[in-house]
């Protein structure tokens, strides 16, 4: 299953660079996304270099979903797919 990257997660005077907001084509519902919770997500730098990360929680009601990666993502994965793994 395929997302998008839509930004990093936002405060007001922060923003949270290990945690990216997803959003799934096709899930526009915070219920229809709630299964997605926990599963790992995967994405391949233009290096090929590999960034692993987990749906940690539903952003909003449209159906955005909360990532977290240990490590952050740069700046030009945004607006680029991501893998949602099987459990």
């Amino acid at each position: 299953m395929e997302a998008k990257i839509v930004n990093y997660r936002l405060g007001r005077h922060h923003q949270y660079n290990h945690e990216m907001i997803l959003q799934v084509d096709g899930l526009d519902n915070r219920d229809k996304t709630k299964h997605l919770i926990g599963r790992k997500v995967l994405w391949m730098s233009p290096g090929k270099k590999e960034l692993t990360g987990v749906i940690k929680r539903v952003h909003g009601n449209n159906g955005a979903l909360r990532a977290y990666f240990e490590h952050g993502l740069p700046g030009q994965a945004l607006g680029t797919k991501i893998q949602i793994i099987e459990k």
